[in-house]
């Protein structure tokens, strides 16, 4: 049986969009084995009923689509699934069925593909690298499609720093997400985010995590999804009166992502729940270490 863990994610970290994401120590873990040709047996050991039983099955569809691209017959599966990271909810769900998906495909096919070769098949199926890459490699990652491929620079995230992810009651699909998003945009905006993206990859480098304010900020798909979460904006400002590093929506959202000091979680903590309960509801807020591994198969 193979067995896999691999990391929740967030991507764009503002201005970084389609481009960065980092990982979190919230995991989901896969089992797999063989069975006979033609079985397919899937469980969610959560009992989860929102995860696919058949071919649908992104796991699944994953390791088929290995299996097919290598010219390989693929064997009955039996998958047994835990999933810890919360669908639609801008968490890297998805990413991490597809790098989970992969690294047991190159076990069961017996390929040896390196991680860096399988980061490549996962950022083509998902697209785009933002949260592939950090779910296979962990820390924060940046990274840029090319015609060959991908190329990527991974850093990892100081222990004395951890996320505050806020999760409201409600989910945003990412396919509406990215439906508000405009075709084009005024080159001051493109300009705008230019700058802070090389601010936030050299800052995080350098450790220089009082630029991070400025570096998060974003002009190309945040400002256009506030109506998708509201109080968006808000509770970013809020954020920062508590003593917030960064603030940023995560992935396609609804959650938001603060990256704060360990030593002011408690004072951000007591803030921000009265801060939601007051003015916007039913949040929750959960603290999670940075990831610095990746995926992993156990």
């Amino acid at each position: 049986m193979i067995h896999v863990k691999i990391p929740a994610t967030s991507a764009n970290v503002g201005s970084g969009f389609d481009s960065v994401g980092f990982a979190l120590k919230l995991y989901n873990e896969i089992w797999v084995e063989e069975a006979p040709a033609g079985v397919l047996e899937i469980e969610s050991l959560g009992g989860d009923k929102n995860v696919p039983k058949d071919e649908n099955n992104l796991i699944y569809s994953t390791i088929a689509d290995f299996f097919r691209n290598e010219r390989k017959e693929l064997p009955g599966l039996r998958i047994k699934q835990k999933d810890n990271i919360p669908f639609t909810r801008g968490l890297g769900s998805s990413a991490a069925c597809i790098a989970g998906g992969l690294l047991i495909a190159n076990e069961l096919a017996g390929t040896n593909y390196t991680k860096k070769e399988l980061a490549v098949m996962a950022a083509r199926k998902e697209g785009h690298p933002d949260n592939t890459n950090p779910a296979i490699f962990g820390g924060v990652v940046s990274g840029a499609m090319t015609e060959g491929g991908m190329v990527y620079v991974k850093m990892s995230m100081p222990q004395n720093l951890i996320y505050a992810v806020m999760v409201p009651d409600y989910y945003v699909s990412t396919q509406k997400a990215r439906a508000v998003l405009p075709k084009d945009v005024p080159l001051r905006d493109a300009v705008f985010n230019c700058q802070r993206a090389a601010l936030l990859t050299a800052s995080i480098a350098t450790g220089r995590f009082d630029n991070l304010r400025v570096a998060v900020d974003d002009r190309l798909h945040q400002p256009y999804r506030k109506e998708l979460i509201p109080g968006l904006y808000s509770i970013f400002d809020e954020s920062y009166h508590k003593g917030a590093l960064a603030t940023f929506l995560s992935g396609a959202g609804p959650t938001i992502i603060s990256l704060l000091e360990k030593k002011d979680m408690e004072s951000f903590d007591k803030g921000m729940k009265l801060f939601f309960e007051h003015a916007y509801g039913n949040w929750k807020i959960d603290y999670i270490a940075p990831d610095n591994e990746g995926a992993q198969v156990l």
